[in-house]
This record gives structure tokens, C-alpha cells and sequence, in this order.
């Protein structure tokens, strides 16, 4: 007969309170930085901005695991449903999860095996890489059609956005390849180069360790 260790059981549950609590300091972070987004008008339309809601799941997935930046990434979304609403049928908050939770999983399950700088560096690559080949499907088959009729804008218009930049830029599948893959890729790029320069700083605390 064994018996329960009563030291490893209260651990357990410290590390567990400790993870759900930076958990919710993360998503409160990411919340607050949706709200800050750059257009850049030179280089992708101007309804499209660029924003790093991304960095705190990054840094959760790295830290705690992959489960936990898809949770941040949730719960980043959901507060923007509930506090501020949704003019897009959920789709834009759809899309923003998904294509967050994919950088973040795919990433974060790469680092779980490879712990080390290199093993960061491939995770992120390949979270950045999936991130924005994916989104151009998405944005094709859903986020543009639901645009289209939540905003009333004619697809023609919007393709029109983008040849004001690229003339021959004359199809939205044209469109979505040359503007907003890079510009994706760019985006979660921008997100895992932040995580590696705050992550040794605030890993104590992501820890528990002074």
C-alpha cells in the first residue's frame, strides 16, 4: 500500500495556481495590446493593421506550455467580445484566434522537445511560417466573404485597396499571396523577436523564481 506525499501534492498545486495566474495576466496583457495597432498604408492596405496581441501567448507557450498560449489566445478574444464587441459576425475574432493559437501551439509543442535557444528559433520559424501560409485560405474562403457583407463593401473595392499599391495585383487569391502572407509571417516574426528579448527578464516570474 502506498501512501500520498503530501509535499509533491502541494507543489503540484502551487505550480498549477502559479500557471493559471500568469495565465490570466498574460491574456489581460495581449487584451490591452489589441488595442494598439499600426496601418502601414505603403506596404498592405490600411484595414489591415499591424498589432502584437501575439507576444504574451508566445511568451505562455514557451514558458508553460503550448495549451496555455491557446488559452491566452482564447481568453484574448473572448474579452474583446464581451468588452468591446464584435462588427465583423465573430469572424475577425475567429480569425485572430485561430491564426494566434496555431503560431502558438505549433511553436510551443516544438520548444516542449527542444529546449534550448535553436530549438526557440525552429519553434518560432515554423509557428510563423504555418501562421501565414493558413491565413491566406481563411482569409479567402472567410474572413473577406463575411467582410463583404458585414460591411457592405464589394469584393471589388477591397481588391482595388490593394492595386492602389500593386496594380497587378488583380484577384483577391493575387492579393492575399504577395500583401498579407509576408505581411503575416512579418507580424508573428515581429511577435517571437519581442518574446526573445523580454523572455529571460520575465521568466523568473513566469516561474515562481526570484
Amino acid at each position: 500500500m502506498t501512501t500520498a506525499n503530501p509535499t509533491a501534492s502541494k507543489s503540484k498545486k502551487r505550480v498549477t495556481t502559479r500557471s493559471l495566474v500568469v495565465t490570466a495576466m498574460l491574456s489581460a496583457v495581449a487584451f490591452v495590446l489589441m488595442f494598439i495597432e499600426v496601418p502601414i498604408p505603403m506596404l498592405i492596405p490600411s484595414f489591415v493593421k499591424l498589432d502584437i496581441s501575439d507576444l504574451p501567448a508566445l511568451l505562455g507557450s514557451f514558458a508553460l506550455g503550448p495549451v496555455y498560449g491557446v488559452v491566452v489566445e482564447f481568453i484574448k478574444n473572448l474579452l474583446q467580445i464581451l468588452i468591446k464587441g464584435t462588427s465583423s459576425a465573430y469572424v475577425g475574432e475567429l480569425f485572430n484566434f485561430t491564426m494566434g493559437a496555431v503560431m502558438c501551439l505549433s511553436a510551443g509543442l516544438i520548444y516542449h522537445f527542444r529546449r534550448n535557444r535553436s530549438g526557440a528559433v525552429i519553434a518560432s520559424l515554423v509557428g510563423c511560417v504555418l501562421m501565414a501560409v493558413l491565413s491566406v485560405p481563411f482569409n479567402y474562403f472567410l474572413v473577406y466573404p463575411a467582410y463583404v457583407v458585414c460591411y457592405g463593401l464589394p469584393m471589388e473595392a477591397i481588391i482595388g485597396m490593394y492595386q492602389a499599391i500593386l496594380p497587378s495585383a488583380n484577384s483577391l487569391l493575387k492579393c492575399l499571396v504577395i500583401f498579407n502572407l509576408p505581411f503575416t509571417f512579418c507580424k508573428g516574426l515581429i511577435d517571437a523577436i519581442l518574446c526573445f528579448l523580454i523572455y529571460k527578464p520575465l521568466s523568473p516570474l513566469m516561474h515562481g523564481r526570484q
